[in-house]
């Protein structure tokens, strides 16, 4: 398998994920702008996405798929298939009692993330009331995650990474569709959301089936007692706890930050959220390709007792995430008035929401890298089942960040968020490096030194012809939306043609990253 390869088909995924996820956002500023009902919905919207990264994409995928692909590896088909029903009977029946409990005390999660919308009892009722509707989303997309783990793990990246542009339909079609039907007008944006889960989960079983792979649920006494004594559902429950650890650890991190933005006041939250949206493009083109690519091969190099190869892949994964995140921080902290306006700036979204929103992603932008690298090195010990030591760093980095906070919130208001975040993750990422190299699982290939410094020299020359060619962003507020999107088209399209133009001459070539995996 080609890694570069199957990276780039992940990636082309990704992007109509977010292209689409860009409509929606699209669609709901123009609907409904960055007001309080946005906020409603968006902290919402935010508490079943906490425990889907705390169950699915977190926890769950560090502990399942390293013990799934050393199966696969290792033991027979039907052994293999086994532990993937057991897996998916006893993460159903803890999603369906977890889904209960959540709606049931809407009320409190909802003081417990933004107990700043406690003041204004009319906010706080509808945040409630879209929790009651998008909490069953929780117990769809955790099964999705599943899902995705069982296919990365048999090499079929396509579906998973296509998976999420359904739940970008669904929320657009809610938005489109049942708005004039629903009061208030946002509620539409919560159903959609939460049908936007079974969607994604319906569209995953065909490939499940093909590969021989559809696990088989049963909720009998008898069969939650042989999973629950299942070695390997044992080991994956073991691995578990520390992973949960360590994702509760960003999760709380989010929280405290939605905390904060809700006692500053109407928008911050939908400020910061609209400017995470656009840093998520580069971040899941990027960092989660990597990541997705990496962790069954590294698994696999590790099983195999192949060190050398183990650490070649992390090197190679490391060059890349350089040559490509480095030029997309740079575009979006010089380009971010530029983008937003263009994007957003229409219906209820002001200039006034796009100035906040551009300090925001400005904020976000400087931890970008650090923020793909991570993605990039913890699976380098997740393959080799050492969750501990990420966990350790997680938590070490939750303390950092809220010291970033304490002095950065007060000076840029929500925009000091994003910038602690992001000093948090290249905090995050320098711990990551030092202990892998301590630990001995990576060993720099030779040449960095001058790889690092022909990517600086295409960076300083692609940065200087944006700063120049995009003149003054007052200028970008008053522009005509076709003005704005034609300019912004030529204007990045100049700056990607300068910065792999000047690395083509300095000796880079697409063949030297081709990779194999294991």
């Amino acid at each position: 398998m080609n890694l570069l390869k199957a990276m780039l088909s992940i990636s082309a995924m990704m992007l109509i994920s977010r292209i689409t996820g860009l409509i929606n956002l699209v669609i709901g500023a123009n609907l409904f702008g960055a007001g309080a009902t946005m906020d409603a919905f968006q902290v919402a919207w935010r508490i079943p996405n906490f425990l889907r990264r705390l169950f699915a994409e977190g926890a769950f995928s560090q502990a399942f798929v390293p013990v799934f692909a050393e199966f696969r590896a290792k033991r027979s088909a039907e052994e293999t298939r086994a532990l993937a029903d057991r897996v998916a009977s006893v993460l159903s029946l803890v999603l369906v009692i977890v889904t209960i409990i959540g709606v049931v005390a809407a009320p409190l999660l909802v003081w417990a993330t933004a107990s700043g919308f406690a003041s204004d009892s009319a906010k706080f009722d509808l945040t409630v009331m879209m929790v009651w509707i998008t909490f069953p989303y929780i117990f769809f997309i955790s099964m999705v995650a599943l899902a995705a783990g069982i296919l990365n793990t048999y090499s079929s990246f396509k579906v998973p990474a296509f998976t999420p542009v359904l739940l970008n339909l669904s929320m657009i079609a809610g938005s489109l569709l049942l708005t004039p039907y629903v009061n208030p007008p946002i509620i539409a944006l919560a159903i959609g959301a939460s049908l936007g889960g079974v969607v994604q989960l319906a569209f995953q079983i065909p490939a499940l089936r093909r590969i021989g792979m559809m696990p088989r649920i049963s909720w009998r006494p008898s069969a939650i007692s042989a999973a629950r004594n299942d070695t390997g559902v044992r080991r994956i429950l073991t691995l578990m706890a520390p992973a949960l650890l360590g994702v509760s650890v960003g999760q709380i991190s989010l929280i405290i930050n939605t905390q904060i933005a809700s006692n500053l006041g109407d928008g911050a939250v939908s400020w910061v959220t609209y400017a995470d949206r656009l840093m998520e493009f580069p971040s899941a083109l990027l960092g989660v390709a990597l990541g997705t690519v990496l962790l069954p091969s590294l698994v696999k190099h590790h099983a195999d007792d192949r060190p050398d190869e183990y650490s070649k892949l992390l090197d190679w994964g490391l060059r890349l995430t350089l040559l490509l995140t480095l030029p997309a921080a740079l575009a979006l902290g010089l380009l971010a008035t530029p983008l937003i306006a263009t994007i957003f700036q229409h219906g209820a979204f002001t200039a006034t929401d796009v100035l906040k929103t551009r300090a925001a992603l400005v904020g976000y932008s400087v931890g970008l890298a650090g923020l793909i690298l991570v993605k990039v090195l913890a699976p380098g010990f997740y393959a080799r089942q050492n969750i501990r030591t990420p966990v350790k760093i997680a938590i070490f980095t939750l303390i950092v960040t809220q010291l970033f906070n304490l002095a950065l919130v007060p000076v840029f208001s929500h925009a000091g968020l994003t910038l602690a975040t992001s000093l948090g993750a290249c905090v995050n990422a320098g711990m990551l490096f030092y202990f892998i190299r301590r630990h001995g699982l990576y060993q720099p290939q030779p040449e960095w030194l001058s790889y690092f410094l022909k990517v600086a020299v295409a960076l300083y020359l692609m940065g200087g012809v944006l700063w120049w060619v995009m003149g003054s962003e007052a200028s970008w507020l008053v522009m005509s939306p076709l003005a704005r999107a034609t300019k912004l088209a030529w204007v990045i399209a100049l700056g990607a043609s300068v910065y792999f133009a000047a690395l083509y001459m300095m000796g880079f070539r697409l063949s030297q990253f081709a990779k194999r995996g294991a």
